[in-house]
């Protein structure tokens, strides 16, 4: 499998859906616990039943391509308290792996929302933050994802991929590309550009739209005993939250 088809494995994920699992929850306080225990038993009709027909129609579709790559993926779905205004950050994380052409693959996936729930239906829902980590090798490099989760319109902000531990003298390559919203929609499987990096990682300083947005980021760090791969959206604001950092 070649690497940009995982690469296309990591954004497809992001496109799951996981938003739409609320859509008929029965109860506020109980739906996560029903929802992990419904993906974690891979009853993919239980989770269809809280969807639209169109949306369980959807997820069918994305769900059996992604059970093919990692069929036994685990899952974790957590509800908070609603705040002030009503609404609960909902936080959905995936793990998962695969063993393919001989060699190993580990994928960290999550998405949070806000949304606001009235007897255990959801009726608002926004993305705050997604993001995906694919690494291979029996033994997989730890790298940290420093993406911001959300940055102001028109500023510079940093994109890394730090690499955890020392590779020596080993030479890393490395790419960043930034996907269209129709590539995230199509689930488009981008070829990216590869160049050698120093064994710190991958850093690039990047410039944010003048409007607010989304930019999505893909990621590839090739090292002499596999390869990372990454997909990170973020936020583009006129204005911080209070007390944002």
């Amino acid at each position: 499998m070649g690497l940009s088809r995982r690469l296309g494995l990591a954004a497809a994920l992001l496109g799951l859906g996981l938003s739409t699992f609320l859509e008929v929850a029965q109860a506020a306080d109980g739906f996560a616990v029903r929802l992990q225990a419904l993906l974690n038993a891979g009853d993919w009709d239980g989770v269809s039943a809280l969807m639209s027909e169109g949306e369980a129609a959807t997820w069918q579709q994305r769900v059996s391509r992604f059970q093919g790559e990692f069929p036994r993926p685990r899952w974790s779905v957590r509800l908070a308290e609603p705040g002030v205004d009503g609404r609960r950050l909902l936080q959905v994380e995936v793990r998962g792996e695969a063993a393919v052409e001989g060699l190993r693959y580990r994928l960290e996936a999550s998405q949070s929302l806000q949304v606001r729930l009235e007897d255990g239906r959801l009726i608002e829902q926004q993305l705050m933050n997604e993001q995906s980590l694919l690494r291979s090798g029996d033994t997989p490099l730890p790298v940290t994802l420093a993406i911001p989760d959300q940055v102001l319109t028109g500023s510079r902000y940093d994109v890394e991929v730090i690499v955890d531990q020392p590779l020596g003298h080993a030479v890393v390559a490395g790419g960043l590309l930034p996907l269209t919203p129709e590539q995230v929609r199509d689930q488009v499987r981008p070829s990216l550009p590869l160049a050698p990096l120093g064994g710190g990682g991958l850093f690039k300083s990047v410039q944010a739209p003048q409007r607010p947005g989304v930019q999505t980021w893909a990621v590839m760090l090739v090292h002499p005993d596999g390869l990372v791969t990454a997909t990170k959206r973020v936020r583009i604001v006129n204005a911080m939250p209070a007390g944002t950092i």
